[in-house]
């Protein structure tokens, strides 16, 4: 579980990112037992503390729940909260440099809409 870290974004971010993709992906679903603190940290290569700070970043948008002296947990609409979360994520921070070069390549929506179709298509195929 190794991960390689981006630098244009702080590590604990990153972590969090990856514990949402395994929400939305179905991987963790409600109620279940996340990964300790200390095992994402071995995992991961990263000080205990920065594991922390995704945990805690979580926790606080609700997304993941602590049991005291049992470990951290799959909130009820964590799903939801996650999704959520990242498409917030998705459209303040990709988004714009998206539609910027959709203008300066003078793509349509109706043209994107159709490549997506067509690779989403593919991807199921």
């Amino acid at each position: 579980m190794i991960m390689e870290f981006i630098e244009k974004q702080a590590i604990y971010m990153q972590i969090a990112d990856y514990f949402c993709e395994n929400i939305l992906l179905g991987k963790w679903k409600t109620h279940d037992r996340i990964p300790s603190v200390r095992d994402i940290a071995v995992a991961m290569e990263v000080n205990p503390n920065t594991a922390m700070r995704a945990f805690i970043y979580l926790q606080d948008k609700g997304i993941i729940y602590n049991k005291r002296g049992i470990g951290y947990f799959v909130a009820e609409d964590g799903h939801s909260k996650a999704l959520k979360l990242k498409r917030n994520d998705f459209i303040e921070k990709e988004m714009p440099a998206f539609f910027k070069t959709m203008k300066l390549l003078n793509f349509s929506c109706k043209e994107m809409e159709e490549l997506y179709e067509k690779e989403y298509k593919d991807q199921n195929n």
